[in-house]
């Protein structure tokens, strides 16, 4: 669990939340100025009731005009007051959805932003967690915390006046109310923001068990899990429930009890005033009825502003975990320098690479090689070998330190983003389909294809066949990650994506792993027509599949260990050697020669 927010921190995170008012400035002041008034609302009330009782009830004044006068005034004031609460919040709903919205918006866009090593470091659900349920308690405080502390605080201070220009005497008296509420408000946020920030780490441990399970559900069914995760979930669950019981407890004791004492002793102070001044003169009815009044109303707003105080930690700490989001510096990598550098052949080097994802562990050791266009490099190796490393380094998901990469002469780092992606066509042995038609997913969005394009690409990798025969062909509804197709569909639907861009460099991992034997033999040839031109880069944990590469590069713990065609390596009788043997269950090649 993090560190807890010292009080300057939170005050921090306060004034940065805030900050997202500046784009709504006019809606901020309208609501404002409704506020304010509404609050006039509220004081003006008790005020006409002290006139009618001290200069007209309690003299028998009964004149009807001016009654008439002060009750229309009265219902009036009322109906006004009514009306400008219900703008009133109305406008802070608007300015709170609009701030929220923007503030998601700034989130989502900076989740995408960020380096493959944060997804790898951080569970989905937890990312999930600070998009929703902590957006969703800032907007608690921008409605509920917001408005409310600033209603009631200028209520407070206009209640106070009102109580000096009844008697200042017995204001001053009254004024003791204040540093004892103060000091109840201290405790209480010296000691909620430990049980909410649990609560919100323990919630994000739920999302995050529950993505886990949806992901991993035909293998938690077909390994019969279910009872396991049940208690994972229960056990987080019960932990988040003991936080929350933690929190109640303490809203239990410092809100609304303690103002209640504090509302009953000053409740004491004022009819012991009065009564000790009624031994000496007559008590003004309308005053004493005003100060009850005005106590009351003292101490409902400070009741609520009490009771916001939970809203508005839990503000504050949801705050602090989607500004540690959107201040995380490790993001994607980039180009160093825009100098609209462009791929116009694919030759691609890796010079004296070496890379660690943690920074101790090399992963890569000084890896060289050259793929030229229309060639084919594979890479082999055994599961941790350093062959997906090679393949993220390329794609720039990951940032590396020592050596370089260049495409045509080139360093990567001096391509931008969108040059790289638009001439780099990634096929994963996994593929993965978005929600919509197929349509949508082979064009990814790409305005410039043309539905001739869609389907002449379908075609070139023999998608078009099974395409055809869905009910609504190309339109064919995808449910999430495709989900109704078979791993070979899948698979086709991502060679025609890739190959609707027409990029000039290719990577493939493993890109036929999924594939039956039939489907296989025309993505093969579909494969060949697609390397012609192109600078090929394949991972293969099947040699046969990579016979006719141009060079295989052999990792072992992420150095080169081999390299050369098929037939050179199987000459040299080396690790490549000895694979194939256990492949093709041989105990020599000359076997299968």
């Amino acid at each position: 669990m993090d560190k807890l927010l010292t009080p300057k921190e939170q005050r921090q995170v306060l004034w940065r939340l805030l900050s997202y008012i500046k784009g709504y400035k006019t809606e901020a002041l309208v609501a404002f100025i409704l506020l304010i008034f509404a609050t006039a609302g509220e004081l003006i009330g008790p005020y006409l009731v002290k006139v009618f009782i001290d200069d007209y009830l309690t003299p028998r004044r009964l004149e009807a005009r001016p009654l008439l006068w002060i009750a229309g005034a009265y219902l009036g004031v009322l109906v006004a007051k009514t009306v400008i609460t219900y703008f009133q919040l109305v406008k802070f709903q608007e300015l709170a959805l609009n701030i929220i919205q923007l503030l998601r918006i700034d989130v989502f866009t900076k989740v995408h932003q960020l380096g493959m090593r944060y997804f790898d470091q951080t569970p989905g659900g937890s990312i999930v967690s600070r998009v929703t349920n902590d957006t969703e308690a800032i907007q608690d405080m921008f409605v509920s915390v917001l408005s409310s502390f600033v209603q009631n605080g200028v209520f407070v201070i206009g209640i106070f006046i009102a109580m000096f220009l009844l008697n200042v005497q017995l204001a001053l008296y009254c004024l003791f109310i204040l540093p004892v509420i103060l000091w109840i408000m201290k405790l209480y946020r010296h000691y909620s923001p430990i049980f909410y920030k649990e609560m919100r780490e323990r919630l994000s441990e739920l999302n995050a068990k529950l993505n886990e399970s949806l992901q991993g559900m035909a293998i938690i069914q077909v390994f019969r899990q279910e009872k396991r995760l049940r208690q994972e979930f229960a056990m987080i669950n019960d932990k988040h429930y003991e936080a929350g019981m933690k929190n109640i407890k303490i809203d239990g004791l410092l809100l609304r009890p303690a103002i209640d004492v504090v509302y009953i002793l000053s409740i004491i102070v004022v009819l012991s005033f009065f009564g000790i001044s009624a031994m000496e003169s007559p008590v003004e009815i309308g005053v004493l009825y005003a100060f009850v009044n005005y106590l009351e109303r003292f101490f409902e707003p400070v009741t609520q502003m009490m009771m916001r105080l939970s809203l508005y930690q839990q503000a504050i700490v949801s705050g602090a975990r989607v500004f540690a989001l959107l201040d995380h510096t490790e993001l994607a990598p980039g180009a160093a320098e825009e100098r609209g550098t462009t791929i116009s052949k694919g030759t691609i080097e890796f010079r004296n690479v070496s890379f660690s994802y943690d920074g101790k562990r090399d992963v890569l050791k000084h890896i060289s090689f050259i793929a030229k266009p229309g060639e084919t490099v594979a890479l082999v190796g055994h599961t941790g070998s350093g062959k997906s490393s090679i393949i993220n380094l390329l794609m720039r998901f990951y940032e590396f330190d020592r050596g370089d990469i260049l495409i045509d002469g080139v360093s990567i780092r001096h391509y931008s983003n969108e040059e790289l992606r638009k001439n780099i066509g990634l096929v994963l042995q996994d593929p993965f389909l978005f929600y919509g038609t197929i349509e949508e997913n082979i064009r990814m969005y790409n305005r410039d294809l043309t539905n001739k394009d869609i389907v002449e690409a379908a075609r070139f990798v023999q998608a078009d066949e099974f395409i055809k025969k869905l009910p609504q062909q190309y339109r064919h509804q995808v449910v999430e990650r495709g989900a109704t197709f078979s791993s070979g569909q899948r698979q086709l639907i991502a060679f025609a994506r890739t190959i609707a861009m027409n990029p000039k460099i290719l990577v493939l991992d493993e890109a036929t792993a999924n594939i039956d034997t039939e489907t296989e033999e025309a993505i093969q040839e579909a494969l060949a027509n697609m390397r012609k031109g192109r600078t090929t880069i394949a991972i293969a944990h099947r040699l046969s599949t990579i016979q006719d590469a141009d060079q295989i590069l052999v990792l072992h713990r992420g150095e080169i260990v081999e390299r050369g065609t098929h037939q050179e390596l199987l000459a040299q009788k080396g690790l490549y050697y000895k694979m194939y043997l256990l492949q093709n269950g041989l105990t020599d090649v000359e076997e299968y020669v």
